[in-house]
């Protein structure tokens, strides 16, 4: 939400929440236009083809975080990279219960463990091809794994898992004349075979491999930050020229990508074209107008087209209003909130029904009062730790906390936006007036998507220098559980100098010896009441304050083929998408 930076990293994972908006706007039945279902898109496959060609066009607002697979954590960029870069495992290719099913990509079938779950066999498919021709190796996906997580802090926005789970000293791969010499944590004995050593016991491991950070990288392409200008592609189409940040990313087919080895991808349209830097009102009237399929980002029509679509009966057919599986939430950074009680008189003096209208009411999603999203076992949903009469606040608990903390006429500090979501700002400002109601004075900051966890929020630096006490964020799950939604942005061991997720900079020790313990717990049972116990002590430390469980409002449009929600991913399954413009 996997992970990530959602909807704008995140999901969030991380950093930041995505979706997309595409459509389609007859069902498999077939009809006109707005003839189709309210929400099919959410449940089944909208306008089913299997037409081939044309150009499918997205737009989006800021820019990928990063290109490079192995350095990237938002949500849409983890969807829209598989079209140039395969992945060990992969989410099930269809809408429903089933979806979030794992089945094999590049592997040959599905990791095998020892008893224990310290050690993962794979094999991977032999005859895959690079764009050159060139044949996939198991090294090219260890290198593609190591670079990712042990680089000396080149990348510094993609998640962690691997650094944190693989038996490994440390280690640079851009540090003598062989990267991989003294890499042991992955063995491959042969050209098709990858056995990972873990440091500890892990039964969730194979949804790692899901991660673009499997994607294979040939050791003789690589050049480290650059190589997001022009990714070498394993998937079904290339790169038409280097990547332009701020500007466009154009793809064409991969002419030695086989459809036989691949169950994932359609790879119906000739060419995929991306333009950046495009407002998210003029997106939306794009979109609606037909001369876009999708909004890349993820998160769905801006709050302006929301309110003009939601109640047009003439379009409710072309609509899909999913929950997303994400949660919206506040960071409250904890170095700088050092107190506890501090941190909970913002918790209580919030106005929860005003930051949940600030995100779009009914259409938008359902006040969130606890960690977890309601599909995660082990969610409680019922809890709420800062109770108040109709969502209001509670100002009296608020300015006990207040004066508990020795700040009993308030305090200031700034809150961190994106300021391309003009949903996260709505939410801060709708905060920054709940809390001065109790005299806490909150300036709203704005920054960059793209470099909203690597520079600013998710920077220990400038958070510190320029008093950043809180931040507005969203994530979804790298998987759907507890440990695949939230280790990354609770743990104290996620906690980095730059690109960190943990925003709130929680580091508890009963909060990580927590998420220790689910690691080496085989049953998935216990494994959720662990992760509720979780979500408790952390709204005890009062380090996030959740805002909205999401819902999203996509408009797909007529020409747009295959359409359906893939909750893996928080928006539109891309790799089945198609268009058709008669």
């Amino acid at each position: 939400m996997r992970k990530r930076t959602y909807g704008f990293v995140a999901l969030g994972a991380a950093a930041s929440i995505l979706l997309s908006a595409c459509g389609g706007g007859s069902t498999d039945a077939g009809g006109d236009s707005g003839s189709g279902t309210f929400d099919a898109g959410s449940t089944e496959v909208v306008n089913s083809s299997d037409k081939a060609g044309g150009t499918l066009k997205y737009a989006i607002e800021a820019d990928f975080d990063s290109t490079d697979p192995g350095n990237t954590y938002y949500a849409f960029n983890w969807n829209f990279s598989r079209y140039y870069a395969r992945t060990l495992l992969a989410f099930n290719p269809e809408p429903g219960e089933h979806a979030t099913e794992l089945i094999p990509d590049m592997a040959a079938g599905m990791p095998e463990p020892n008893d224990d779950f310290t050690e993962w066999t794979v094999k991977i498919q032999e005859g895959l091809k690079y764009e050159d021709g060139t044949e996939i190796t198991a090294q090219d996906i260890e290198y593609g794994i190591a670079r990712s997580n042990f680089n000396g802090g080149v990348f510094t926005e993609g998640p962690q898992y691997f650094k944190s789970h693989l038996d490994q000293d440390d280690h640079n791969v851009y540090e003598g004349s062989d990267p991989l010499a003294g890499f042991d944590s992955i063995e491959t004995p042969d050209d098709h075979t990858l056995v990972f050593h873990l440091n500890n016991s892990f039964s969730e491991f194979p949804n790692v491999l899901t991660q673009p950070q499997t994607a294979p990288v040939p050791i003789e392409a690589d050049r480290g930050e650059l190589y997001q200008e022009h990714v070498v592609s394993s998937g079904p189409y290339k790169f038409d020229g280097d990547y332009e940040p701020g500007v466009k990313l154009h793809l064409e087919r991969n002419e030695h990508w086989d459809p036989a080895t691949d169950p994932i991808r359609a790879a119906l349209p000739d060419r995929v074209e991306v333009a950046i830097g495009v407002s998210q009102d003029e997106i939306d009237e794009r979109l609606v107008n037909g001369d876009i399929d999708v909004d890349l980002r993820g998160s769905g029509v801006g709050p302006a087209m929301n309110a003009r679509l939601i109640d047009d009966d003439s379009v409710q057919g072309n609509l899909d209003n999913p929950y997303s599986g994400a949660l919206r939430y506040v960071n409250l950074h904890t170095p700088i909130i050092e107190n506890v009680a501090c941190r909970q008189a913002i918790m209580y003096a919030a106005d929860r029904d005003s930051m949940w209208r600030a995100w779009g009411g009914e259409s938008g999603g359902d006040i969130a009062t606890n960690l977890l999203p309601p599909a995660i076992p082990g969610s409680n949903p019922e809890s709420d730790l800062y109770p108040s009469e109709d969502n209001k606040g509670d100002l009296d608990a608020a300015k006990e906390k207040l004066e508990e903390c020795g700040q009993a006429d308030g305090f200031a500090t700034n809150i961190a936006v994106r300021v391309e979501s003009e949903k996260d700002v709505q939410t801060a400002e709708s905060l920054q007036e709940s809390l001065a109601r109790v005299g806490i004075e909150a300036e709203i900051k704005s920054f960059p998507a793209a470099d909203f966890f690597g520079q600013y929020a998710g920077s220990q630096d400038y958070v510190r220098e320029n008093d950043i006490g809180m931040s507005v964020s969203g994530w979804g799950p790298d998987w759907p559980t507890g440990y695949g939604f939230a280790s990354k942005i609770t743990h104290g061991e996620a906690i980095m100098e730059t690109g960190n997720f943990n925003t709130s900079e929680l580091d508890d020790p009963e909060v990580n010896g927590l998420w220790d313990k689910a690691l080496e717990t085989e049953d998935p049972t216990e494994r959720a009441s662990i992760y509720e116990q979780i979500d408790t002590l952390v709204m005890e430390q009062a380090a996030i304050m959740p805002v909205v469980f999401d819902k999203v409002l996509f408009y797909r449009s007529e020409e747009l083929t295959n359409v359906y929600y893939q909750p893996a991913y928080m928006m539109y399954d891309f790799m089945a998408l198609g268009v058709d413009r008669g």
